[in-house]
């Protein structure tokens, strides 16, 4: 029996452990992503594990987040990180330079390789055949010190594309048309694995687009084989020197096949307010729409941003809707300049932004009150656009532009004949904006300023936890929604005292003074708690505030791990009827907390307020709750890594 490609790249990494189901392996570590938002975090981390030097092969710290200065507090980072980045060895990528996806892509990706990212999103690279995962800030600083990274053996889902993509429909459509079957817990504990006929007709940007909102579907990674699309994509990169084929074996078995014939997609659109609310443009056309914003780490790249421009061209955008434009990378915004694409944009009447992540991360661009947003981003979770009750949909750059001229939702397929824009034989390539740390790393402290807090690590888990129910929430709750993002947040990312002033601010504004005031407690869930983006402070602020266990239906894979790393106990329910019974308010406590966790898999609850006995399980590996019981994966790795 032959193997998939992932299967291919787990052996080729693999340290300790069998690739069996449900079996927890380690596997060495290439490359190393971090981005600004998570990297103060990440760095501050590995700085406590008392290592002198960065141990993987590459690691980059990319500032594509946190780009607006309305204070001191993002510049103090960015200067921490570029010179935690020059004290031990690692590569900065500097405020400008690129979205951490897109330049990751561009200069860094290698097939064959694996990487690790402090962000949900670092899948993209997976469209150059590495295996790229995201994942929480702690579990990166560990493989920065040379550990490797420990996952539960993921199923392997092939996704069989046959057939072309049809006139004015893209690689967007594909992704939307998994989420519209899959939903955004539908690959939870899987990689997606592309193949079939139709992955010679897509571009290595068309792969990332898919590979990037993999994430979405709860997928640990997406991969696609390194074939002539890959070495035509590192040839223009001037890179053709680290390609290799890679791909499955024919006769490769697979957990589950889903085929998508690429010739019988239709422009696609997610509605408010999940990735997963997916119908035909044709069935929302003529919606109303107020802004329309390009770019972000998806859709992104030379051709997307010049198949807006070519749309446009001559023409001007509807006076009811503003149209921003985030190209993915500095040497994207350079070609498209070059090409004259940008000029086409600004004379349609488009702003440009910077290069960063910007309004998809709630950096700038809120739409108004009431109004429709449609965005060609990669999330459309409540309130991540930084207005209240926001109405955004995700959607194709090729929709969007058709409703940036019209005014309303439009589909495209109206507009006539689609533009025909070609990948470059050739990049503009400029890696001025890459710092290489210097070959004498400076000496002592690194600097930082007064909004860098000192990290505060958890203690061993308690043998009893008892606690009030602070919080009870419902299905599918995401990171941006346990602690928000945005201009009004992120700032705090290194500063966990305020930053947990903002947890559930947008379901719950009593959670943090009641939680302040009970001394922590528990909190309960339904199913895919946690989903979304990768950020450690969804857990670290809770542990901060005395948070000891979460109790929901299910996790999303990088929550659940967060929360194991930062000490609380992540429960689901034995029964999900007793989530019905549970209400805000009541006493919770289990006893014997550690014994239990070394002896199985079900621990007691006692509701001492309804006065009633229920049981609950984890999924937790032996690994994981000697974590728990340590005190976090950092105490962990001291005592056990040496």
């Amino acid at each position: 029996m032959g193997q998939t490609l992932t299967q291919k790249l787990l052996v080729e990494h693999l340290i300790s452990g069998e690739l069996k189901p449900d079996q927890e392996i380690a596997i060495k570590v290439d490359q190393i992503l971090i981005q600004d938002a998570t990297g103060t975090l990440a760095w501050l981390e590995f700085e406590a594990l008392g290592i002198p030097k960065v141990r993987s092969e590459l690691c980059v710290t990319y500032v594509d987040h946190n780009m607006l200065q309305t204070g001191f507090e993002n510049a103090d980072d960015h200067f921490f990180l570029q010179r935690m980045c020059a004290k031990y060895g690692a590569v900065y990528s500097r405020p400008g330079n690129g979205i951490s996806h897109q330049a990751h892509l561009e200069r860094f990706a290698m097939p064959g390789k694996t990487l690790l990212g402090a962000d949900s999103h670092t899948p993209t690279a997976g469209a150059l055949a590495m295996l790229a995962i995201g994942a929480g800030s702690s579990e990166v600083a560990v493989a920065m010190a040379g550990q490797p990274y420990h996952l539960i053996v993921p199923k392997v889902y092939r996704i069989e594309l046959t057939g072309r993509l049809g006139p004015w429909v893209s690689a967007k459509d594909v992704i939307l048309e998994l989420l519209r079957r899959l939903t955004v817990k539908g690959a939870v504990g899987a990689v997606l694995e592309y193949g079939g006929p139709g992955i010679k007709t897509l571009t290595i940007p068309q792969r990332a687009t898919i590979a990037n909102m993999g994430a979405e579907l709860g997928a640990t990674s997406s991969v696609f084989p390194s074939d002539e699309r890959a070495h035509e994509f590192l040839l223009a990169q001037k890179r053709e020197q680290v390609w290799q084929p890679l791909s499955a074996d024919d006769d490769a078995v697979y957990d589950k096949y889903i085929e998508i014939d690429l010739s019988q997609l239709e422009p696609l659109i997610a509605k408010p307010s999940s990735p997963d609310n997916v119908v035909p443009v044709k069935e929302v056309e003529g919606t109303a729409v107020t802004q329309v914003c390009v770019g972000s780490s998806v859709n992104s790249s030379y051709v997307d941003l010049m198949t807006i421009a070519e749309v446009l061209k001559g023409k001007h955008e509807h006076p009811d809707v503003q149209l921003v434009v985030s190209p993915g990378s500095r040497q994207v915004l350079q070609m498209v300049i070059e090409s004259g694409g940008m000029a086409e944009l600004i004379r349609a009447g488009a702003r440009g932004l910077e290069v960063a992540c910007g309004p998809c991360i709630g950096m700038g661009q809120a739409p108004p009150t009431g109004g429709v947003s449609v965005r060609t981003f990669n999330r459309n979770f409540p309130g991540r656009s930084g207005t209240p009750n926001d109405k955004v949909y995700l959607c194709s750059p090729e929709v969007a532009a058709a409703t940036a001229l019209n005014g309303v939702i439009a589909d495209p397929r109206k507009l006539g004949d689609p533009p025909r824009i070609e990948m470059p034989k050739e990049f503009i390539i400029d890696d001025s904006m890459f710092l290489w740390p210097p070959e004498q790393p400076p000496e002592g402290v690194v600097p930082r300023g007064p909004n860098i807090e000192a990290l505060t690590l958890p203690e061993p888990l308690a043998d009893t936890i008892a606690g009030e129910i602070l919080l009870k929430v419902g299905e599918n709750v995401s990171t941006d929604e346990i602690l928000p993002a945005g201009n009004r947040v992120l700032p705090y990312r290194s500063n966990i005292p305020k930053i947990a002033q903002f947890l559930f601010d947008g379901i719950d504004r009593q959670f943090y003074e009641r939680a302040k005031e009970k001394g922590g407690g528990i909190i309960v869930g339904g199913h895919n708690y946690g989903q979304g983006s990768s950020r450690e402070h969804a857990a670290v602020a809770p542990s901060y505030l005395g948070v000891k266990a979460v109790l929901a239906k299910s996790y999303a894979r990088i929550h659940h791990t967060n929360l194991v790393d930062f000490g609380i106990l992540p429960l689901i329910f034995a029964e999900e009827k007793e989530y019905d019974r549970l209400q805000l308010g009541d006493i919770l406590e289990i006893q014997g907390v550690r014994e239990t966790l070394r002896a199985g898999d079900t621990l007691f609850l006692w509701n001492k307020s309804q006065g009633y006995e229920f049981t609950a399980k984890h999924n937790l590996t032996p690994r994981q709750v000697d974590i728990l019981l340590t005190g976090g994966l950092l105490h962990y790795v001291k005592a056990h890594a040496g």
